[in-house]
């Protein structure tokens, strides 16, 4: 007769395996999964330790289990993710949202009046983290969210349905300004800004996830150079820019921003103390 597993037992011996696979959080997520396989949060996982699991439960966990310890991400087992504090569906065919990118929502809504309409447009909206989470803040701002990725979008929208905010949101397929029209009091991305080269020296999850969303071409600033070429044939009298970079890329993205005629107004660092979000206005 197969050995009947207990909840804690399960966990220890998913945890030690996910640590000799190198997971960075292996208790945390062996945890989680388990949490996801019975339908539980983790308290209910530690008042339930000794509580004996189903072969069928068992069966489940060791699967997921499996696939992460190829190091397949987290958020693709559970198929969720929160940002800013809003659960959000995501699969392989969009980036998994982070926890920095939340700087982008808060500098957006700093630059923004409150209970006053607002227009914004959000390019390579992948989940569409940033849009719904703008959207959920005020039901007056409306938001064009835009992706190259049509599976991408059918998650945003998916996404955007299930928050109550589709109505405020609209998602456009085009290659970033290719198919925008009109004018926006703030434009904001968290755009691929990856070096080429570096992509392969990433943590193995980081091959999961879509390159597309990633790859920032040779020196990681392609997609800052098309932005600020275009952005302020889309911008309201006075515009701002909100974008996030990578950890040394201020100095560059800011000399880009200068140079098309945007004014530098801040740079924001994130939890870890690295710069991670640059802000710009257009006036002409």
């Amino acid at each position: 007769m197969a050995k009947q597993y207990t909840i804690g037992e399960l966990i220890s011996l998913s945890a030690g395996y996910l640590q000799e696979k190198g997971c960075s959080s292996p208790r945390l997520d062996a945890e989680l999964l388990l949490g996801h396989v019975l339908g539980v949060d983790r308290l209910s996982l530690y008042l339930n330790f000794d509580k004996p699991l189903t072969s069928r439960e068992v069966d489940a966990y060791r699967g997921l289990i499996g696939r992460r310890g190829q190091r397949i991400p987290l958020a693709y087992l559970t198929k969720e993710r929160e940002f800013y504090s809003l659960p959000l569906k995501v699969s392989e065919h969009v980036l998994i949202p982070r926890p920095e990118t939340e700087f982008v929502v808060d500098k957006v809504l700093e630059l923004v009046e409150p209970g006053k309409p607002a227009e914004m447009l959000e390019l390579g909206t992948g989940s569409g983290a940033i849009a719904i989470a703008l959207a959920c803040q005020d039901p007056d701002f409306r938001v064009t969210a835009v992706d190259i990725s049509p599976a991408a979008l059918q998650v945003a929208r998916a996404n955007a349905q299930r928050l109550e905010v589709d109505g405020q949101i609209t998602f456009v397929e085009s290659d970033l300004f290719e198919k925008v029209s009109g004018t926006y009091s703030v434009i904001c991305s968290n755009p691929p800004y990856i070096k080429r080269s570096e992509l392969g020296k990433l943590a193995p999850e980081i091959a999961f996830e879509p390159a597309i969303a990633l790859d920032g071409g040779a020196d990681g600033l392609d997609f800052y150079r098309r932005i600020f070429s275009q952005a302020a044939a889309f911008l309201e009298q006075p515009g701002f820019v909100v974008l996030e970079i990578g950890w040394d890329q201020a100095e560059d993205v800011r000399r880009l921003g200068e140079a098309a005629g945007f004014t530098w107004r801040e740079t924001v660092k994130d939890y870890a103390g690295q710069d991670r979000v640059v802000v710009f206005q257009w006036e002409q």
